[in-house]
């Protein structure tokens, strides 16, 4: 029998092809960051880019990196979510690929080719509509299935694909918007993605392996949480940075009742600690925003500077991406459901990461901690990512499809 060529179990599931798009883009995106950031240490020579860097920055993870991991979840899950089969693979192709060939041009753009950030901006536009078109005839085809996490990562995406319109509006030259859209892609797509997976999936996982476990995940927490941090949306359009302490108290104890209620008392597993300890990172990102908040009303400065925003960001974001994609990858792969040793290095690794790029912000010295923040993270990841792409281009060890 003929052995099938290397590419085809790379298209055989939505999240093995989106997966593989976001783990490379991870790398490339974070390898010209760090490149970025050792040109400002004086290092070596930047090169000029289409768009301040920041800005590409900003776009490239919160809309194009994140988002490829999260739709190859949404287009796995999805179906499942709803009773329905599988996805055909003429349905997420278009998706992965407007995605990769957008974060391509968009990365040609980051080092310097100018020509590149126009087709770059509108095939990522469309690769995100493809993936609206596709969850949103699932969510249709579902009929009077209310599933309420469906729905709500649905909105997000809406959220996220409406930051991504902001981009382009930016670039033509609204650069008054760009407060709006970063927001957005923080507080309206992936932290609200984020914690309706974490609301349906955790509490769920904890109770198939640890004893006694009470699944915790009450509509109503989920609710409150949503309308804060659309409240926090809004208020950075609205630039009243001095409200921001009346969304961000109520959002960290929100996020204390969680961890305490998710967070089970007995002993588990690896992976499943994985996905606690990430979860940690949820208070501590908005103790510093609350933090950041008496500090601008004392003072009328930042004084934290963007830690709290990369505390969610590397922390939480980087975090549960590792523990969350690792349990995918494992299981959907026919392997056991444990943490790998090169999936725990990534995942502290990257908590060193995340440190060193919060106390960048209290230094003398920020760009030096932001450039080690940057090979921090290059360093954790990279083993990971081709332990990744590795699995994503081979057959399922239990020779089931997918």
């Amino acid at each position: 029998m003929a052995t099938p060529s290397l590419p085809l179990p790379l298209l055989r599931a939505p999240h093995r092809l989106l997966f593989f798009i976001g783990a490379a883009n991870l790398l490339l995106a974070m390898l010209w960051w760090a490149l970025w950031l050792g040109a400002l240490r004086g290092l070596w020579t930047p090169t000029a880019t289409a768009l301040p860097a920041a800005w590409l920055h900003a776009l490239l993870m919160q809309y194009l990196v994140l988002p490829s991991f999260i739709f190859g979840f949404l287009l796995t899950v999805f179906p499942r979510w709803m009773g329905q089969p599988d996805l055909p693979r003429r349905r997420y192709l278009p998706v992965g690929a407007g995605l990769f060939a957008g974060q391509a041009l968009l990365i040609a753009a980051a080092c310097g080719w100018a020509p590149a950030l126009w087709p770059g901006l509108l095939l990522a536009l469309a690769g995100w509509t493809a993936g609206l078109v596709v969850l949103g005839d699932v969510l249709k085809s579902a009929g009077a299935n209310r599933n309420w996490h469906a729905r709500a990562c649905y909105a997000a995406l809406l959220l996220g694909w409406v930051g991504l319109l902001l981009f382009i509006a930016i670039a033509c030259g609204h650069a008054t918007l760009l407060p709006l859209h970063v927001a957005l892609g923080t507080f309206g797509l992936l932290l609200p993605i984020y914690l309706t997976v974490a609301h349906r999936m955790i509490p769920f996982f904890a109770n198939n392996v640890v004893a006694g476990y009470v699944p915790w995940r009450p509509l109503r927490w989920l609710a409150a949480m949503w309308a804060l941090m659309l409240a926090r949306v809004v208020l950075a359009a609205l630039s009243l940075d001095g409200w921001l302490w009346l969304v961000d108290a109520p959002l960290l104890l929100l996020s204390v009742q969680a961890l305490w209620h998710w967070w089970p008392r007995g002993p588990m597993p690896g992976l499943l600690a994985a996905l606690f300890l990430a979860l940690a990172w949820l208070p501590i990102s908005f103790a510093l925003y609350l933090l950041q908040d008496i500090g601008n009303l004392a003072s009328g400065q930042l004084l934290l500077g963007r830690a709290p925003l990369h505390a969610l960001s590397i922390g939480l974001f980087g975090s549960l991406l590792v523990a969350m994609v690792t349990r995918v990858t494992q299981g959907h792969s026919g392997r056991p459901l444990v943490m790998p040793a090169v999936a725990w290095f990534a995942f502290v690794a990257l908590q060193a990461a995340a440190i060193m790029r919060v106390v960048a912000e209290l230094g003398s010295d920020p760009y030096a901690w932001h450039f080690a923040a940057a090979l921090g993270w290059l360093l954790a990841l990279a083993p990971w990512v081709a332990r990744l792409g590795w699995i994503y281009l081979s057959p399922r060890r239990d020779g089931k499809p997918g």
